[in-house]
């Protein structure tokens, strides 16, 4: 049996259409870039950005592990855009080996059904190896680039509004670039913080920073880069 005519049969056709997908992708991504547009950059700015803090003191264990998951899987490190077509490369050189390996020891073909199920659990690992290059090779912004985590254990200044538990308040904090970064803050306990007082960052979890009254041992320095 030839490559091509395995490509086009009825248990390979999930595997050819990722294929398929993945140099449509691609080639719509180098049209973008002649016209100075990029889909990646359009599908970040889209998607909601995921909770990657498996750490979090206030992470339920569902989102901890759906968040180690992706952590693992190389979210955060490489482009959404660029991880999806690296699941379909795999995804689809895979399960055609696979079927060209059972052809040449049996001369027969897995039904298509039970070949996707051998195949997507393998492509997990293989997605998280080649992602992995991937982030190597990238281009990184070293110097500007922050992630919520960054900004734990920084002085935040509340600007709109007292936050108590369940309704946070705006904060405004400056990164270790001298950036300055818009935030929502609730207190870790029970207390209520205070418009235009300073906060100190504990964790990150669900859209907002869980943080506690700044203590005056803080030197006046870190709380001076923060207010307003």
């Amino acid at each position: 049996m030839s490559a091509m005519s395995l490509f086009w049969l009825p248990q390979t056709q999930w595997f050819s259409v990722a294929l398929v997908l993945m140099f449509g992708i691609g080639a719509l991504e180098l049209l973008a870039l002649l016209f100075g547009q990029s889909m990646a950059d359009a599908l970040e700015q889209v998607l909601p950005e995921p909770d990657l803090n498996p750490h979090s003191e206030v992470a339920v264990d569902e989102d901890s592990s759906l968040a180690r998951l992706f952590s693992w899987l190389r979210f955060g490190e490489v482009p959404v855009l660029m991880l999806l077509v690296l699941w379909l490369c795999c995804f689809g050189l895979t399960g055609l080996l696979l079927q060209w390996g059972i052809f040449q020891l049996s001369q027969v073909l897995l039904p298509g059904w039970l070949a996707v199920l051998l195949v997507l659990p393998a492509t997990l690992p293989q997605l998280r190896l080649t992602g992995g290059w991937l982030a190597r090779l990238l281009p990184k912004d070293e110097t500007t680039a922050v992630s919520q985590d960054d900004l734990l254990g920084r002085v935040a200044i509340l600007t709109l509004g007292n936050a108590r538990s369940g309704y946070s308040a705006e904060a405004r904090v400056m990164d270790q670039h001298g950036y300055l970064h818009y935030i929502r803050v609730e207190p870790d306990d029970q207390s209520e913080l205070q418009q235009g007082s300073a906060v100190l960052l504990l964790s990150y979890a669900h859209g907002r920073y869980l943080a506690c009254k700044a203590p005056e041992s803080l030197s006046p320095s870190e709380q001076k880069e923060v207010k307003p």
